[in-house]
């Protein structure tokens, strides 16, 4: 035992408090302002810190059920259907039964609790019963016995190194966000709002832009069957302007070995791809050209969350799953004008209305491209492209920097975990990325 550190069990540093549901035969237990945790909320979320749920219940809904209003500062834990998903209360809240939440003492930190707990979660995991899903219950989580430095001032110090890791990475995906916005307000303003040539109708000049890509825009607009397009813009199908393709079937597996395996759930979080999550697969020679995704393609989900979309922005030794469906483009910058209408609201509420299926909601190649869509010359989509390619390309790298600061986040929590470094060694460590 290292000096100044101690064995003990979680239930010394911490009570542990389950959640439960209200019933869901009365609304009004839906209808408060107490956010409610669920493990859905923390499938993919980053932050260490949760504020909200997608539901929140009343007081009259907390009070009759078993779930325990739980201030701020506490630890969640999911206990099952996954083990594992951590996350710390930033406001009182309550969650639902696929918790047990530590409520620190008085001799644990919060964020340190959150570190030692994702340290500890596949020990956990090896304690926990079940035959259809694993759970760890509430008595199993008490006794695991976990070691951590007597002093809060060490368990702090060595929260904050591993939080300006995270506080980073949170950075990264909030500009992520951002610059994912920025493109999708300019394709909003040009292509579907067309503030340009209402602009120019007016005799005045288009905001933010140059007169270059300014007279790009015509100053009127014609009539088509359908509405007012710009002048000499086109009105086509999405099946005019790219092929479709299904993907391949096979089983995912997390070995790293064969190309990866890009499927609907890698893509319907976050409009962008994390590629240091996707899964790898085999698949035979002759067959993984056919099916191999290169920069600019782009896919679609057609069943489990039909719709969703992302682009292929990297090279990539990866195939696609076959609950997506490919649609290649005749170039890069018409796969980022066609990215920009399948990210719109125009295209979502398309798809809303034309998803089928009375089990699952799907929508198969020829509906995913069967809306119309207005059509601006080529010169317009090769500079939207290039107005937009710097915003991606930030992005992609904060997503590969992100992907390396995780590591080391861990690697640190490992190694100051065991023994292995010490804090000054692990400050010098994180100090050399930050």
């Amino acid at each position: 035992m290292r000096k100044g550190w101690k064995n003990v069990c979680i239930n010394d540093i911490a009570d542990i408090v389950g959640g439960s549901t209200p019933s869901t035969k009365n609304p009004n237990f839906f209808s408060g302002n107490i956010p409610w945790i669920t493990p859905k909320d923390l499938s993919n979320y980053q932050n260490r810190y949760i504020y909200f749920g997608e539901r929140n219940i009343s007081t009259s809904g907390l009070n009759s059920s078993g779930a325990r209003l739980l201030p701020k500062g506490s630890v969640l834990f999911s206990s099952r259907a996954p083990i594992g998903y951590v996350a710390i209360a930033g406001q009182d809240l309550a969650t639902n039964q696929g918790f047990k939440s530590l409520i620190p003492k008085k001799n644990a930190n919060s964020e340190f609790l959150f570190y030692l707990l994702k340290f500890y979660t596949k020990f956990i995991e090896n304690v926990a019963g079940g035959t259809t899903f694993k759970e760890i219950s509430g008595t199993a989580l008490k006794n695991f016995k976990v070691s951590l430095p007597e002093s809060i001032e060490e368990q702090k110090a060595i929260a904050a190194i591993l939080g300006r890791l995270d506080e980073m990475i949170e950075l990264n995906r909030q500009v992520n966000e951002t610059l994912d916005t920025m493109a999708q307000v300019i394709f909003k303003s040009w292509f579907l709002d067309f503030d340009p040539v209402y602009a120019k109708a007016k005799s005045c000049k288009p905001l933010n832009m140059s007169d270059e890509i300014a007279a790009l825009f015509p100053d009127g607009f014609e009539d088509c069957k359908l509405n007012l397009i710009p002048k000499g813009w086109k009105i086509k199908k999405l099946s005019e302007i790219c092929s479709t393709q299904y993907g391949y079937t096979t089983s995912a597996h997390a070995e790293n070995a064969g190309p990866k395996f890009l499927r609907v759930m890698d893509i319907n979080k976050k409009n962008w791809i994390d590629w240091s999550t996707v899964p790898h697969c085999d698949i035979d020679r002759d067959l993984k050209s056919r099916y191999t995704l290169t920069v600019g393609d782009l896919v679609v989900a057609r069943m489990a969350d039909p719709g969703k979309s992302a682009i292929i922005e990297e090279d990539m030794d990866a195939i696609f799953a076959s609950y997506l469906v490919r649609l290649k483009p005749e170039s890069k910058a018409w796969g980022y004008f066609i990215y920009g209408f399948l990210k719109s609201d125009l295209y979502k509420n398309y798809a809303e209305g034309a998803k089928g299926g009375s089990v699952q909601a799907n929508m198969n190649a020829r509906v995913i491209v069967g809306t119309n869509l207005v059509i601006p010359p080529s010169a317009l989509i090769e500079h939207y492209y290039q107005l937009i390619l710097p915003f991606r390309k930030r992005l992609v790298a904060n997503v590969r920097e992100s992907h390396t600061l995780a590591t080391i986040r861990d690697s640190l929590l490992s190694k100051l975990l065991s023994g292995e470094i010490s804090i000054n060694d692990a400050e010098k460590q994180a100090s050399q990325v930050l």
